[in-house]
């Protein structure tokens, strides 16, 4: 077995070493084992196949994988997922939220979360809020004005 024949399986090893990691860290090593077999196979020394293997590495990882982090962690039409997705939801406080008694939670969609006020208020049991931030699992929560529900009301 050849040299390049060792650094196209280091290659292969790698790129399906990345295939279970995210950050693309590991493809760029690949990328330096696919230079570094390609020197060997035009007859360079193990010290030519290392320096290949370098350069292509660092300019991979300067390049190339910036530039693959941005197109794979673009959303999809701009939507937003998890806990951020809640942000600026409507909700109605399933229990009511009490800074005094650490107490309050809040339906969504369904799904029942911790919720504190924002402003360090109370607010009943039913009454709708919006969420205003997302810390962790506990929302912060703003109730709506008491004119608000009568003011939809009117239009």
């Amino acid at each position: 077995m050849e040299i390049w024949h060792i650094w196209v399986i280091i290659a292969l090893v790698l790129v399906v070493v990345e295939i279970f990691t995210q950050g693309f860290a590991v493809f760029c090593l690949a990328l330096g084992a696919v230079a570094a077999a390609v020197a060997a196979a035009l007859s360079a020394g193990i010290e030519g196949q290392l320096i290949w293997f370098s350069i292509i590495t660092l300019v991979s990882f300067v390049t190339v994988r910036p530039l693959l982090l941005k197109a794979f962690r673009k959303s999809k039409n701009g939507r937003l997922s998890g806990v951020d997705a809640l942000k600026g939801r409507e909700g109605v406080v399933s229990e009511r939220i009490s800074p005094a008694a650490n107490t309050g939670r809040v339906a969504i969609d369904g799904d029942d979360w911790k919720a504190v006020s924002a402003d360090g208020g109370e607010l009943e049991k039913g009454e709708k809020v919006t969420v205003i931030d997302v810390d962790s699992v506990v929302l912060k929560v703003a109730g709506k004005p008491s004119g608000a529900d009568n003011q939809e009301q009117s239009k």
